[in-house]
């Protein structure tokens, strides 16, 4: 360990540009074992461990470190397991830049943070090639169900942890296929789908019942659903678009992020998908406007680039430095040929099927309650930036699920969020815990995977209490 002095940072190999925008493919090679190890041993397994401090799961990340280092990876896996129900996709997806690297000590010191991510992402995915991801078996089976509503990373989570506890577990989902935003929302070239749709086998190995293509309160009611198991978990995450109110919005050629990227990910399964091969969710050959700063707005500006988009352009209203999403995303989609129109805001649309959008340049003045500074217009600087096809990423909203499931009962919060109780997931409803974004609001995967084992804990303990209150 230690050799971050004379050893310095090498990210795994990184596919070209005009090789990678040809496919969906990952754009990240795997490290070799010797590189692996070489970059493990960088850490400086320090006393006060930043990195896993800063990482939402806590992973004993200095302790895996040198398992791989000492090419012990069996129990680096196992270690990196304990904490984490999916550390491949974790590896490949998480904003490292702003947790666990981006808080490495040697970072501080100059050095150069370690390779953290790719070397998680190493470990699991040689755990999967050796067969040391084991079946889940429960040693006792108990009688008790669970139905968790909603198959994305959340959701699957808590169904790992309490099919492991023997919990009789059923997912229910809206789409046809598990994963939720990890299968339609983030594009292959970040998470290739076979990632995601092992995990699903392995579930489904497991004894977790799905039953896809279920919309809640239209297919099957809540209640139904709460009269068949002991405990629910909710896990839907947050799905309704925040779209703009401007002169224009609904002309044709304005779709939302959603629709458009979950139709790119169908067709990499070789769906069909008539919105995509009719051309209003297909970028070839026209000139895209993305709209949107975070990690979803470098979804759509990459996906588009791989489409044979003509031109790409990311308006965001404040400047680089301020933006949220992950500052590698945007240089790898400015390695690609996207071009990033900072402080720009639009004002409206030209065209009933749109022309062009309307743009008015900012400028950063005093900063908000949060510190980030407040945009102001510039005024007179409008102009009109030409445009086929404008993707809309401003973030998601929870859906009205009260209204939407009949059950005015289940309380939610002034941002329409489900009020939980915080670590328990305990809603206002008994039994019914709730998990992931639809509780704190769209976030990351892996706030959604702590959520949603910390649940899993708490719903564990109130089917004992029913256990225990029925034996007595």
């Amino acid at each position: 360990m230690l050799k971050f002095v004379d050893v310095d940072r090498d990210m795994p190999e990184k596919r070209p540009p005009n090789l990678r925008k040809e496919d969906f493919g990952e754009i990240y090679a795997e490290y070799a074992t010797a590189k692996a190890e070489e970059q493990a041993s960088r850490c400086s397994q320090c006393g006060v461990p930043y990195c896993q401090s800063h990482c939402p799961l806590h992973n004993n990340i200095p302790d895996w470190l040198r398992m791989t280092a000492e090419g012990r990876l069996e129990e680096a896996y196992e270690i990196s397991q304990a904490t984490n129900t999916f550390p491949e996709i974790c590896g490949r997806i998480c904003p490292q830049d702003r947790l666990c690297e981006g808080n490495c000590v040697i970072e501080q010191s100059g050095h150069g943070t370690v390779t953290i991510g790719s070397v998680e992402k190493y470990i699991t995915d040689t755990a999967f090639e050796n067969g040391w991801v084991k079946p889940i078996k429960p040693s006792v089976e108990r009688t008790e169900s669970v139905g968790i509503i909603g198959a994305g990373p959340g959701g699957l989570a808590a169904a790992d942890m309490l099919r492991r506890q023997g919990v009789q577990v059923t997912v229910y989902d809206r789409y046809d296929r598990g994963g939720g935003l990890l299968t339609y929302g983030i594009p292959g070239f970040k998470l290739e789908k076979d990632i995601v749709m092992q995990r699903m086998q392995q579930l489904e190995d497991g004894g977790v019942e799905f039953v896809m293509n279920c919309n809640v309160g239209e297919d099957l009611s809540f209640d139904a659903i709460r009269g068949k198991h002991e405990a629910v978990l909710i896990a839907t995450g947050v799905y309704k678009t925040r779209e703009m109110e401007a002169p224009g919005v609904g002309a044709d050629g304005i779709v939302r992020a959603i629709d458009y990227l979950t139709a790119s990910n169908r067709k990499s399964f070789g769906d069909d998908v008539e919105e995509f091969d009719n051309g209003s969710l297909n970028a070839e050959g026209k000139k895209v406007v993305v709209i949107g700063g975070g990690d979803t707005a470098m979804d759509c500006v990459r996906t588009a680039v791989r489409q044979g988009a003509e031109s790409v352009k990311c308006l965001y209203r404040r400047d680089r430095a301020n933006m949220p999403g992950s500052q590698r995303e945007t240089q790898n989609a400015e390695e690609e040929g996207v071009e990033f129109v900072w402080l720009s805001a639009p004002n409206g649309f030209k065209g009933n099927s749109v022309e062009g959008v309307m743009v008015q340049k900012m400028r950063l003045g005093a900063p908000d309650a949060t510190g980030r500074q407040m945009p102001e217009l510039i005024e007179g600087s409008d102009y009109v930036e030409e445009a086929d096809l404008v993707v809309q990423a401003l973030g998601f909203s929870p859906e009205d699920i009260p209204t939407l499931w009949g059950v005015p009962e289940l309380e939610v919060t002034r941002w329409g969020t489900i009020k939980a109780e915080f670590t328990s997931g305990q809603t206002s409803l008994d039994g019914v815990f709730a998990a992931g974004d639809i509780v704190r609001g769209a976030s990351l995967v892996v706030w959604a995977i702590k959520d949603g084992r910390d649940a899993a804990e708490a719903m564990l303990e109130y089917l004992n209490q029913g256990a225990a209150v029925a034996a007595e």
